[in-house]
């Protein structure tokens, strides 16, 4: 097979017209899948590239493509859609790329239901085909304590249904509401938030046109919302022209006044990110995205890509990653990930504290670790490359932030202050109170 760099040429957009498809989130999903090769790739990101004119392929990838797809042509390689319809999803295709472990097998012939196991050819390209334990495989390849729901945990801990104000619009902050817009990703997180929903055609949940039109007269009626998050599933699994439908239809009312977009597709498919894509976006602003990165493995050169043609946009990145227990909960790693996200104009915007989703224990860490990777970010590195840690409330308590206690006390009129290198400073607030409640333990020489 030659792989030479192109990018599939994709139907001219027509129009504002809904095609009778446009719900293809209830589609084509197996009840499992998986599927990948080659070691993982290593921590040090690639620098940023010019934006291509045909999409690039990186050796890795046509190394994964000559082993698992050697018919597959260039064209097909680079085309989305040939992606999403070769998804790795069945115990035979996952065998057929892995050396599965015992309890990954177990796990994988035991699923029912939504969240099927479904990883994209270019993403599994990124994990080992071996190693079980490597980050990239576990975050999609279940194992036995997906089944074991510990203390704490729901299928909808956030309580996203209760603040349902119509089907698929979540009403909980004054001002902005979660549109959620499909049931389909074009791969599968095991931790996933709406583990509860997602990849099962039917069921409770449903994705329509009717379901579309009631939310959208509901944000039509409600003029406090000012700011639309259009997610699910991943709305960039949406054909071009539904899309574009959704968000001119949004961006008519008056009173909404910026878009947003929470998705993985340009980490996870980032073909996807095609030029007409971006010319539909482009067309909208303000539209910002909200993009779900995981570990500085996904940093490839075709990352590098679709997030210079959103930024070349003018479409504003930034980086929601959740933090998981061997996995990338440690400072090197998600300070070589942050480093990485700015080269590619993304800015890390939130690291989420795993949700309680049924059946994710083995992903989440104490609060503790996500404090110490704050800390030892926070004066170690620029700024910019540190996030928000939040806790997404059970409940629906909402996004708590959460930061490292640099406040030590008050002695008078002087705030104590400790820095990131753990010494105490004085700063004068006469008419303030802050720290009155703590008595200083000042280093001495420091203050």
């Amino acid at each position: 097979m030659k792989l030479v760099s192109r990018e599939s040429e994709e139907p001219p957009s027509r129009g504002d017209a809904i095609p009778t498809n446009f719900t293809h989130s209830v589609n084509i999903i197996s009840p499992l899948g998986a599927g990948t090769v080659v070691p993982p790739a290593p921590i040090s990101a690639l620098p940023p590239i010019p934006s291509a004119p045909r999409f690039p392929i990186s050796p890795r990838s046509k190394e994964f493509a000559r082993a698992f797809f050697p018919d597959v042509s260039t064209v097909e390689w680079n085309d989305w859609r040939w992606q999403f319809r070769h998804r790795i999803r069945t115990m035979a295709e996952l065998e057929r790329i892995f050396v599965l472990s015992d309890e990954e097998r177990e796990a994988i012939s035991r699923h029912k239901g939504a969240l099927p196991v479904g990883i994209t050819p270019y993403y599994a390209g990124l994990m080992s085909r071996y190693d079980a334990n490597e980050p990239l495989r576990r975050t999609h390849i279940p194992v036995g304590t997906e089944y074991v729901q510990t203390p704490g945990e729901a299928d909808d801990p956030l309580s996203e249904d209760h603040d349902a104000a119509v089907p698929g619009l979540v009403h909980r902050y004054p001002d902005r509401v979660l549109f959620l817009v499909t049931g389909t990703c074009s791969t599968y997180c095991r931790y996933c938030t709406r583990s509860r929903m997602v990849g099962q055609p039917g069921g409770e949940y449903s994705f329509s046109k009717s379901q579309w039109e009631r939310a959208l007269q509901y944000i039509e009626a409600h003029t406090e919302i000012r700011d639309v998050l259009l997610s699910g599933g991943d709305p960039l699994t949406l054909a071009d022209e539904p899309l574009e439908y959704l968000l001119k239809r949004l961006r008519a009312i008056k009173h909404i006044e910026f878009l947003r977009i929470g998705t993985k597709v340009p980490v996870v498919l980032p073909m996807r990110v095609s030029r007409n894509l971006t010319r539909v976006l482009k067309k909208l602003h303000p539209l910002w995205m909200s993009i779900h990165f995981t570990h500085p493995s996904e940093l490839t050169r075709e990352v590098s890509e679709s997030t210079a043609r959103l930024a070349d946009a003018g479409i504003p990145l930034g980086s929601q990653t959740v933090l998981l227990k061997g996995i990338n909960d440690d400072v090197d790693v998600m300070k070589s990930l942050y480093h990485g996200l700015l080269m590619r104009r993304v800015k890390p915007y939130y690291l989420y504290q795993c949700d309680p989703i049924t059946g994710s224990s083995h992903f989440r860490t104490p609060i503790e670790k996500g404090l110490e990777i704050i800390e030892g970010l926070r004066g170690h590195t620029t700024g910019y490359a540190v996030p928000h840690y939040v806790v997404d409330a059970p409940g629906g308590g909402g996004k708590i932030p959460l930061v490292p206690d640099y406040l030590v006390g008050r002695d008078g009129e002087d705030v104590m202050l400790r820095n990131f290198e753990g010494n105490t400073y004085r700063y004068k607030d006469s008419a303030g109170n802050v720290g009155s409640d703590r008595q200083p333990k000042v280093r001495k020489g420091k203050a």
